[in-house]
């Protein structure tokens, strides 16, 4: 469509349309290829390299049109490595940040089909049209990706074993836990200790209208009890999971002394799973039995889905679980070092109910929910503890009890 069919009205919406998606594929490609470089598998981290090149594919398609339209080409404003720095992504690590991207591309296809409608530009309609179906293809690609199955759309990329191959290698050291990955736990301790606390708090405020003496002493309690058994717990957890993981590599290092090649067929049979053709993945496999221990590490990774250094830790597991706790059941308590009476039961409700609110907000680091509603949801089971605990605690010191 010639410039001279567009109003100046029409053509600057155009431009800003354009603008917009150009952005939006620069971001796609910028995170994509990021995650990609960090990804310590070698199957996955390929197809994120592909999906990245054709992201950047589609912005040269409307900066090209967007140049067609006499103005000059866009220019990046976001981040360096698009969405893949944000703490959203580094808590949740990256299936949730494929999760993410998943949502992300069902959103731009929606975007993309209002703008099939409303545009009203032929040339940019045809662009639209092209990225419309390369999306839904990126989207049916994340989905396989994320339930361990991915099939590659037909006549796109196929995958390079020998490249795979090199990059497992390369990578064989790595495969740490994500960075962040305890906000998650960190997140999730504020939020048991503030609940549990901020019951107590309520209840004994009720039963004693306030008295300061009586609601410390049974705050601090239960904060002190709250945060060890948050501890000990994650530091059992962690524990126990490290003794499987240790109890599942001597399975497995026995079974490949046993019968090293059936164990070698059972690792093809997960690359090709994983979408490599028959050949590429024996050729990938002989490559690696030439060392039984990477053979070990490469079969144990497959089979138990994690290595040893992914693994938690199990006195940073205890020590974030009982100081996170902690933090949580302070909250509530805080008013009533200062505080007494109804003046401090009030008070406590608000930064208490406001605490609710943030922790709830903080969760959507790690889901895939908006802030303001997994913050609400929140504060609104919150208040409704407070509330029950409150009238429980009036009448049981109306009791006498």
């Amino acid at each position: 469509m010639a410039i001279a069919t567009l109003s100046p009205a029409k053509l600057k919406k155009v431009l800003a349309a354009l603008e917009g998606n150009w952005q939006a594929e620069m971001e796609g490609h910028l995170t994509y290829l990021a995650l990609a470089e960090r990804d310590t598998d070698p199957v996955r981290a390929q197809v994120l390299r592909h999906l990245a090149g054709a992201e950047w594919e589609h912005a040269a398609l409307w900066s090209g049109r967007i140049e067609e339209l006499g103005q000059p080409a866009p220019v990046w404003t976001g981040r360096p490595h698009g969405e893949a720095d944000t703490l959203a992504s580094r808590a949740g690590g990256i299936r949730m940040a494929l999760r993410r991207l998943e949502i992300e591309e069902s959103r731009a296809i929606a975007s993309y089909g209002e703008q099939l409608k409303s545009l009203g530009d032929e040339d940019s309609i045809a662009i639209l049209e092209h990225v419309i179906e390369d999306e839904k293809d990126h989207y049916r690609e994340l989905g396989s990706l994320l339930r361990g199955h991915y099939t590659a759309p037909a006549g796109t990329h196929r995958i390079d074993a020998q490249a795979v191959l090199e990059e497992m290698l390369a990578k064989r050291s790595q495969g740490r836990k994500q960075p962040g990955a305890w906000i998650g736990d960190a997140i999730y301790g504020v939020n048991d200790g503030l609940g549990a606390i901020f019951g107590i708090v309520s209840g004994v405020s009720g039963a004693t209208a306030g008295d300061s003496k009586y609601v410390l002493l049974a705050g601090l309690s239960g904060l002190i009890a709250s945060a060890l058994s948050m501890g000990s717990g994650a530091y059992l957890a962690a524990k126990s999971e490290r003794e499987i993981y240790h109890a599942e590599i001597i399975r497995e290092r026995e079974a490949i002394q046993m019968n090293g090649p059936e164990a070698r067929e059972l690792l093809s049979l997960y690359y090709q799973v994983k979408g490599l053709p028959e050949d590429d993945a024996h050729n990938m496999v002989n490559h690696i039995a030439s060392d039984p221990e990477q053979l070990l590490r490469a079969l144990a990774g497959e089979r138990l889905g994690s290595s040893e250094e992914a693994l938690s830790n199990p006195l940073v597991s205890a020590s974030s679980g009982a100081l996170s706790t902690a933090v949580g059941a302070a909250i509530p308590i805080i008013p009533f070092f200062f505080l007494s009476g109804i003046e401090a039961v009030i008070a406590a409700a608000v930064i208490s109910l406001a605490a609710h609110f943030a922790v709830g907000a903080a969760k959507s680091l790690i889901t895939v929910r908006s802030w303001w509603s997994s913050g609400l949801e929140m504060t609104v089971v919150g208040a409704l503890e407070g509330a029950v605990t409150y009238g429980i605690g009036v009448l049981l010191g109306k009791g006498g009890m």
